[in-house]
């Protein structure tokens, strides 16, 4: 296992650069033009000023030169300056990426758990009551936009009732901890602000339980698949022919058979909400990753529309990689080798 998982992190950074090749022509290809970012539209017409700001910005080379220019910059972990925000990218990225990392861990949490006893529940009591109410919810929640979910709950709860808090991460007057990782739950614990860490709990469970509703569709159906399957098993008639309860049978001996296929999901559905938080994140005010990805494909800023590209790559990747590790340990008969 240790040689394959050697062989998958020397292989990350080839196809890192095989994503930022890809996502580096496909926004020059565009037809619109970068310098409505960076030159202001009465400067537009004054043919000094643009060819300045060409010169400033590197438009003025060739697109070969662009791009050659852009990998031997990458190679020493530059991703270049953002034409918005006039920082570097690495930077920008950095500031807003915990903000997303926690909001995806949280709604993460919440499908994952949600997901998975609604799948058990399903499977426990097939065509039944219980098994239509879990399926009608696993498939409201996977079909349903996340901007309506997100506007119609932001409704609800904060206009109508005022029960949860309204977008941001923190109240208004509320001090935020002193940065160690960016998290504020987290910051906050280790700072000893318990106050301020309920107040970013609080802000955080629209926004999660929004994010994470699409996943406990797609987990609830799949443990009910698999539950419905591994119940079938000669192991399950076994345990119950020993007397083992129904309790056991199914949290004991059906359920971590059924959650081997569940993981490659849980892997890839983290990664998808790395960068795939957008609508979420714009409907609560989130200043995390996706929001960022939204600003910088308005303006067409191409070294922050890679930078997130990149991001996104290596969410995918490292979720693969620990994804097939943890597949290989649930399942003794899978060797990486």
């Amino acid at each position: 296992m240790t040689q394959y998982v050697l062989r998958r992190l020397i292989s990350i950074p080839l196809l890192l650069l095989g994503v930022a090749t890809v996502a580096f022509f496909l926004s020059h290809f565009t037809q619109a033009d970068p310098l409505s970012a960076l030159v202001s539209e009465r400067q537009m017409n004054n043919p000094e000023v643009v060819a300045a700001a060409k010169q400033r910005w590197g438009l003025d080379r060739s697109l070969p030169e662009q791009y050659l220019i852009y990998v031997k910059n990458l190679v020493t972990g530059d991703l270049g300056v953002s034409f918005r925000t006039r920082r570097p990218v690495i930077t920008d990225i950095a500031e807003r990426l915990p903000a997303t990392l926690e909001l995806v861990i949280f709604a993460m949490l919440f499908g994952t758990v949600s997901g998975v006893a609604l799948g058990v529940l399903a499977s426990r009591f097939q065509d039944r009551p219980l098994d239509y109410f879990a399926r009608f919810v696993a498939l409201f929640g996977s079909t349903v936009p996340v901007f309506w979910s997100g506007l119609l709950l932001l409704y609800l709860f904060t206009v109508k009732f005022g029960w949860i808090p309204g977008p941001s991460r923190l109240d208004a007057r509320a001090e935020p901890p002193p940065f160690m990782t960016g998290m504020l739950t987290i910051d906050a614990l280790a700072a000893g602000q318990f106050g301020t860490f309920l107040n970013a709990l609080h802000h955080l469970v629209l926004p999660s339980f929004v994010l994470g509703w699409t996943v406990t569709g797609i987990i609830s159906r799949l443990v009910r698949a698999s539950m419905l399957d591994a119940l079938g098993q000669d192991y399950i008639l076994a345990a119950r022919a020993k007397g083992a309860g129904e309790a056991r049978t199914l949290l004991r001996h059906a359920l971590p058979n059924a959650m081997i296929p569940t993981l490659t999901i849980i892997g890839y559905s983290f990664a998808y909400l790395i960068t795939g938080a957008v609508l979420t994140e714009s409907v609560f005010a989130w200043p995390g990753i996706g929001s960022y990805a939204v600003d910088s494909a308005r303006t067409l800023d191409y070294p922050a529309i890679i930078g997130v590209s990149l991001i996104g790559a290596s969410a995918f990747l490292l979720a693969n990689l620990v994804t097939d590790v943890a597949y290989a340990y649930a399942n003794p008969r899978i060797r990486l080798e």
